[in-house]
């Protein structure tokens, strides 16, 4: 995974425009001028705008009709390589995201497009560019000292960790897209998700994060779906399957594709079907995975989150299932009433 380290990292110039939603035909303003900051304020603005970005998943600029087809991808690459001024450009950036803001759930917003120098992504020390798009306000108090005593009053602004949608690009590997950050933390739904997909036009690059989030997804798919129709496997069966995947994923180092089934598919019936399964999943989304690679921590911390260990019954019981299916027992009694039987050693 590639490290990422903003310590170092300074802001150099800033500019800021307004972006609405073409569908409602709210307005798109664009500033001719550097926004003003003062000094002190530089390190919250730091804040606001890198904070959010971690070591996860990593992106390079496409296009299906080639990278130059990419508009964005054309003006940060004008940025980068000092080619007209940096305003000029980033209005452009901004008429391109305005284009694409014609969806009922995309709100107005600032966008801000910063220009950074010495991030360091993967050792490598590097000019970066920032595209911020600020959305949600938040009220805030304020007090202020006079001279009979305080004034509380209330403002609106933005919270330093709340940013709405972000990208980094970094000026390396420019020829394959550049290495890109992307965050999307509002229009969750899928016909609003247009920040990656469609503004800036990303895919994700192959590496151990993205080998790992996939490898998971697919063996809790397949828990969830052939898993159960084709074996008839009950809930705790399900879970106990996501269990071992997950299990497996936190205790080694590297992930090797006959030793997965062994630990975690077992059964010879099982690992068919999931091979199947997984040919499937890869062809239909268009996933590369090695036989072996280095697992993703990062990657298996954010996928764990999404794998479901509760089995719930009718509205009286949640269960928590961790791990030993071998300690569940299930069952019907004689007049239809059903039940789970668990065997414990100690009650904490």
């Amino acid at each position: 995974m590639a490290t990422l380290d903003f310590s170092q990292t300074n802001l150099q110039k800033l500019i800021t425009h307004k972006v609405g939603n073409k569908q409602r035909e709210e307005e798109l303003t664009l500033s001719d001028s550097l926004t003003k900051y003062n000094e002190e304020t530089t390190d919250f603005i730091l804040k606001y705008f890198l904070y959010p970005f971690k070591n996860e998943e990593l992106f390079n600029f496409h296009h299906p009709d080639g990278l130059q087809s990419n508009e964005v991808y054309k003006y940060v690459s004008n940025i980068f390589d000092s080619r007209g001024d940096f305003p000029t450009n980033t209005q452009e950036i901004a008429k391109i995201l305005y284009e694409f803001s014609d969806h009922p759930n995309i709100k107005e917003g600032n966008l801000n497009v910063a220009f950074f120098n010495d991030a360091i992504i993967g050792g490598e020390i590097v000019d970066a560019i920032g595209i911020f798009k600020s959305e949600t306000t938040v009220p805030f108090l304020s007090m202020s000292e006079k001279e009979t005593g305080f004034v509380l009053d209330h403002q609106f602004g933005f919270e330093i960790k709340g940013i709405d949608k972000a990208c980094i690009i970094f000026n390396t590997n420019q020829q394959n897209g550049f290495i890109v950050m992307a965050i999307d933390n509002t229009n969750k739904s899928k016909g609003a998700q247009f920040w990656r997909d469609e503004f800036l036009n990303l895919k994700p690059i192959n590496n151990e994060y993205r080998m790992t989030a996939q490898l998971l997804n697919i063996t809790k798919d397949f828990a969830s779906q052939q898993f159960v129709e084709e074996f008839d496997a009950d809930k705790t069966e399900q879970i106990d399957l996501m269990n071992r995947s997950v299990k497996y994923f936190k205790t080694h180092d590297s992930y090797d594709k006959e030793e997965f089934e062994e630990e975690v598919l077992k059964d010879e019936k099982v690992i068919k079907s999931f091979r199947s399964f997984d040919d499937g999943y890869r062809a239909e989304n268009d996933v590369e995975l090695y036989d072996s690679f280095e697992i993703s921590p990062q990657a298996v911390s954010k996928q764990a989150r999404i794998f479901k260990s509760v089995l719930k019954l009718d509205k009286d019981f949640h269960i928590y299932i961790h791990g030993d299916r071998e300690k569940i027992q299930k069952g019907v009694e004689t007049n239809g009433r059903k039940y789970y039987k668990f065997y414990y050693e100690n009650e904490a």
